[in-house]
This record gives C-alpha cells, sequence and structure tokens, in this order.
C-alpha cells in the first residue's frame, strides 16, 4: 500500500524556490534542499525529481509569483505613472521574507549561457516583463501623461534594462535611495 504524502507540494516547492533565490542553483545541494525543505530524499525525487528538474519547477513558481503580484500593483494603479512607481518600488524593497535580488535574473547570469532551459525560462518572464512595461507605457501615452515621441516597444525594453540592473543592484550594498533616484529618473525621462 503506499504511503501518502506528508507535506504539502507548493510550500516545500517554495522552500526549494527561496534557497535556489538566496544561493543559486551551483551552491545549492541536495543535502541543503533536503535539510531547507524538511523532507526525505526519496519524497523529493519522488515528487521533484532530479535537482534540476525542481529547479525549473522552482523557476516557474517564482515566474508565476512575481508575474501576478507586478500584474496586481499595476491594477491597483490610478495612473500609469504609480504603476511604475509600485513597480520599481516592489523590485527595490522586495518582499519581507525573500531574498534580495530575482532568482530569474541571478539564473541568467549563472546559467543561461549553458543551460538552454534556463534560458528559455528566463527569457519567457523576460518578455512577460517587457510586455507589461510596453502596456503600462501605452497607458500613459494615451492618457497623456507620457510623451509619444518614442514608441513604446522601444521604451519598454528601456524599461526592462533598468528593471533588470535594479534586480542585480539589490544584491550589492548599493544605498536604497540610489536605487529610488535611478527609478525615479528613468519614470520623469517618460513624461511630457
Amino acid at each position: 500500500m503506499a504511503r501518502s504524502k506528508e507535506f504539502e507540494e507548493n510550500v516545500v516547492l517554495e522552500k526549494a524556490m527561496k534557497l535556489f533565490w538566496e544561493q543559486g542553483y551551483e551552491k545549492t545541494s541536495m543535502m541543503d534542499l533536503v535539510k531547507h525543505m524538511g523532507i526525505h530524499r526519496r519524497s523529493l525525487y519522488d515528487t521533484f525529481g532530479d535537482k534540476h528538474t525542481l529547479f525549473l519547477k522552482a523557476m516557474d513558481r517564482f515566474r508565476d509569483k512575481v508575474n501576478a503580484e507586478l500584474v496586481g500593483e499595476v491594477k491597483r494603479s490610478k495612473n500609469a505613472t504609480e504603476a511604475l512607481q509600485l513597480i520599481f518600488s516592489f523590485v527595490i524593497s522586495g518582499e519581507e521574507d525573500s531574498p534580495s535580488g530575482c532568482l530569474m535574473v541571478n539564473s541568467a547570469v549563472e546559467l543561461a549561457m549553458r543551460d538552454t532551459e534556463v534560458d528559455l525560462k528566463t527569457t519567457e518572464l523576460f518578455t512577460l516583463s517587457e510586455q507589461l512595461f510596453k502596456d503600462i507605457i501605452l497607458w500613459g501615452q494615451q492618457d497623456g501623461e507620457f510623451s509619444s515621441d518614442y514608441n513604446a516597444d522601444d521604451l519598454a525594453e528601456h524599461l526592462h534594462a533598468v528593471y533588470v540592473g535594479l534586480r542585480v543592484m539589490t544584491r550589492t550594498s548599493i544605498r536604497k535611495e540610489k536605487l529610488h533616484r535611478i527609478a525615479d529618473l528613468s519614470i520623469k525621462l517618460l513624461t511630457k
């Protein structure tokens, strides 16, 4: 008779995601995962497969979670400027119980050049982020908040590059005030 699982998959996947986010893929061992997730090695393999498969699932979880949070921030915004301010504040301040930076950006830097699956997942999220920026820019242009001197695609690519740069910089000792100035200037450049 098969034993029932003694853990909630999403809870332990969240723990794995945060560990990969904090330490990176290469530095995280299976022993680290077993200890941090609080499950047996056999259960980890039976439920999630090998370390690489678990990592890809953790990336998917991160993508879904961050995308939902950012879309939620945009929906709560009164205007396009506020939407961008909320997104950049989210990036700079992060979540209270989460590592700094971004699992996807960290993974792109660490692995994308030699792991096509990681490259695909990071590129997929980057495309989603650019589309979100484009939608906000179009909103601001239609409402007259933002200049229409440049097309929304080009501006979205620029804002996404700033966004990724800020994600990297949050993992350093650079003061948050500087990061906020960078974000504020990037938004100000869009205005008429």
